[in-house]
């Protein structure tokens, strides 16, 4: 029975200890979107907008990537996904992407990557 235990520590701190002990702390910033606008049609395209407002207060860096991962819709062809890649700031930032005359941005998501921890 002694040695089980003995077994059963050991593997626990070969598989979690040292994994855990190596990691370093990540956060991430909140990005939340305040306003979205899709602009009227100037030269065959139109401009998706969004003000986002960025709380990096968790975050050590001064900014940082995300993304946006858009659904596409067209009049008269399938619906496309597409990502766009930002850079975020604290405070507020806008981003914009161009879509065509006839299309529209049906939905959209943000993914943000980690940061260091302050």
């Amino acid at each position: 029975m002694r040695s089980r235990a003995s077994v059963l520590l050991a593997c626990s701190l070969i598989l979690g200890g040292p994994a855990r002990a190596g990691m370093e702390p990540t956060c991430k910033p909140s990005l939340v979107v305040q306003k979205v606008a899709l602009s009227e049609v100037e030269r065959m395209h139109r401009t998706w907008t969004a003000h986002i407002l960025v709380d990096a207060t968790r975050c050590a860096a001064a900014s940082g990537p995300f993304t946006i991962a858009f659904i596409r819709l067209k009049d008269n062809a399938p619906d496309l996904q597409f990502t766009e890649p930002f850079t975020w700031i604290p405070g507020a930032v806008e981003v914009s992407t161009e879509v065509a005359a006839d299309e529209a941005v049906l939905r959209y998501s943000i993914a943000v990557a980690s940061c260091p921890c302050r």
